[in-house]
């Protein structure tokens, strides 16, 4: 699954892809700014709004 934020719309993670920690601080950037600054959330596509409120990411994992 693409994971895209909106603004720029430039894919940050493409399928097959792993996440690494530059990833992880983004993610966590835009999920902070997006808590401090309702009505001005940055849209990511490809994450999932849980019913806990948490967000995630459909992958695979190789076993």
């Amino acid at each position: 699954m693409l994971v895209t934020p909106y603004p720029p719309g430039i894919p940050l993670l493409i399928p097959g892809e792993r996440f690494n920690a530059t990833i992880v601080r983004y993610l966590r950037f835009a999920r902070d700014f997006n808590a401090a600054f309702p009505g001005f959330e940055t849209a990511i596509h490809g994450l999932v709004k849980g019913e806990d409120g948490r967000y995630c990411v459909d992958c695979v994992r190789a076993e």
